[in-house]
Formats: structure tokens, C-alpha cells, sequence
């Protein structure tokens, strides 16, 4: 996999994911807009979970064309990143066999934000993040935890509301694996370790 690095350091490669990510991120705000404008002012920061976490690695991708590291951006990403892209892979795929069928926004869904959990660990050793923003990041990802399912805030998919309760105990089990998972490729002494130049 070594191979793989220097074309993700490279600056055309950066620049080219910041505008993906960016177009990502502005189709997701938009793809939880209606759910927005009826969600409480107190809670609106925690609904739009897979833009916000788009929304980080923009930060970090920008922090990168600069030759910088924001460490507590960096591990905000990485675990939203990959806890709701796989959480919207899952959700999607349980909409298929709960329907039968999926329509074509079903799976550019899949598709977008298994990408994204894979972007969040591949650009893993350029971060530099410590465990205390680890600690920030682990409470904001369970905090989210606590307003989607004890506030009832989770991004909706009507179709699988009976299954809420297992969604939510799969949820904080998600959580806590994307935590863990940071902790493995960012924080652990012999993790592997690369420069932006």
C-alpha cells in the first residue's frame, strides 16, 4: 500500500478531493434541509452528520495544501468520517432488503460515503493529532449518539423507524470502533508516519 502515499500527497490530488468534498458537502447540507427546518435550534449542529464529517476533512485537506496539520480537525474527520460512512452504507443496504429495492440515490449513497470512511484512514498517517483531541472528539461522537437517539435527531429513513432501538445499539458500537480505530492509525507509537510536503 505504500505505493499509494505519494499520489495522495500529491497537491493536484489534494486539490482535486477538497473540490469533491466540498461539492459533497454542499449536496448533503441540501440533502438535509427539509429534515433541518423542522429540527430545534439547540440540536442543529448534530443532524447533518455526513456533511459535517465532509465539512472536517475539508478543513483538513485545505490545512494540508498549506503544509499544516489541525490536529483536533483531523480527529473530528477521521471518526466521523468513517462511523457515518459506514453507518450510511449499512442504513442503505438495510433499506434494500427492508424494501426490496433501492433507487439509484440509495446507491450513490453507498458508493459516496463508503468513500469517505476509506479517505478518512488512507490520509491516517499524514495526521497529528494527540490523545486529548482524541478525548474532544470521543465525547462530541457520543454526545451526537445521545441527540439522534435519545432526542430522536437520527437522519431519517422512515422505513426502518421499528428497528430504531437495534439502529441506536449498532450506533454507539460504531462509535466506539471508529474511536478505537483512530487511536490505531493516529495516535499509537509505531503507527505508520508520513510528512505533507
Amino acid at each position: 500500500m505504500s505505493w499509494i502515499y505519494p499520489l495522495l500527497a500529491h497537491r493536484s490530488i489534494i486539490k482535486l478531493l477538497l473540490f469533491i468534498n466540498i461539492a459533497g458537502t454542499i449536496y448533503g447540507y441540501y440533502w438535509y434541509g427539509w429534515q433541518l427546518k423542522e429540527t430545534p435550534a439547540i440540536f442543529l449542529p448534530f443532524v447533518p452528520d455526513s456533511p459535517t464529517a465532509s465539512l472536517f476533512f475539508v478543513f483538513v485537506l485545505i490545512a494540508f495544501l498549506l503544509r499544516r496539520n489541525w490536529p483536533l480537525i483531523e480527529a473530528l474527520a477521521i471518526v466521523t468520517l468513517f462511523k457515518y460512512g459506514i453507518w450510511a452504507v449499512v442504513m442503505n443496504i438495510l433499506v434494500y432488503f427492508v424494501q426490496g429495492e433501492l433507487d439509484a440515490v440509495g446507491y450513490m449513497l453507498i458508493f459516496s460515503h463508503f468513500a469517505m470512511a476509506v479517505q478518512g484512514i488512507l490520509y491516517a498517517p499524514f495526521y497529528r493529532f494527540k490523545w486529548w483531541h482524541l478525548i474532544i472528539t470521543a465525547v462530541w461522537t457520543l454526545h451526537n449518539d445521545v441527540i439522534d437517539y435519545v432526542f430522536f435527531m437520527l437522519p431519517s429513513y422512515h422505513m426502518l423507524d421499528r428497528y430504531t432501538p437495534q439502529i441506536g445499539y449498532f450506533t454507539f458500537w460504531l462509535s466506539i470502533f471508529s474511536i478505537a480505530l483512530a487511536y490505531y492509525f493516529s495516535i499509537r507509537s509505531n503507527r505508520y508516519k508520513l510528512e505533507i510536503k
